[in-house]
């Protein structure tokens, strides 16, 4: 079977770091409450929603019907959510870059609220750089679900084998291998490059 020769990437905590915290430490000044608060109210697991595809509006309505002291904060994370994302990965521009000077065809397939992706994606030219983009909110699909891995195959003209696919969750990890494409968990720049180097793509 050939090496894969184009590479489909994750976009948080893959190519830009996202955290939840990374805005509302901003407003809110207690660390304990900070913290009660993302793992309470505005959650990842809340968040996985809008990931799905479920209207952000919709979201929003019901999560300050449940907490109304919290309405302020919730609006903040609909209106502002471009800050729990404070900048890209190390080192991964620079890949990113490279990958695409050698000629290496790039897709990404990444779980993001189709809302919050049109906020954030004009504000990263990275994104120039590749081919198409499938992004779970848009097609109301997500990782690790298989029919977002085979939809993002046919549309970008790919057979399995053809692509190696980089995220950082194991579950997404593995469900792209279960489908015969070449996986590589992410943990960093490094590792990567390592990984790159060993295929023929750098």
């Amino acid at each position: 079977m050939s090496q894969p020769s184009a590479v489909i990437f994750d976009v948080g905590r893959v190519l830009f770091e996202w955290d939840l915290r990374h805005l509302f430490a901003k407003l809110i000044a207690d660390e304990a409450e900070l913290e009660r608060f993302v793992t309470t109210v505005i959650t990842p697991e809340w968040h996985f929603q809008s990931d799905q595809g479920r209207p952000l509006a919709e979201m929003i309505a019901e999560r300050i019907a449940e907490y109304p002291e919290h309405a302020r904060l919730i609006h903040a994370y609909a209106s502002r959510f471009t800050e729990t994302i404070p900048g890209p990965v190390a080192g991964m521009v620079d890949l990113v870059a490279r990958l695409d000077a050698a000629g290496v065809p790039l897709y990404a397939i990444t779980n993001f609220g189709h809302e919050f992706w049109q906020m954030f994606r004009p504000t990263q030219p990275l994104f120039d750089r590749f081919a198409d983009i499938v992004v779970s909110g848009s097609e109301q699909l997500a990782k690790p679900d298989p029919a977002i891995f085979r939809l993002a195959l046919d549309r970008f003209a790919l057979a399995p084998h053809q692509a190696l696919f980089v995220d950082d969750n194991p579950d997404n990890v593995a469900a792209a291998a279960a489908m015969g494409i070449a996986a590589h968990r992410f943990v960093d720049a490094a590792t990567l490059e390592r990984r790159l180097g060993a295929l023929g793509l750098l």
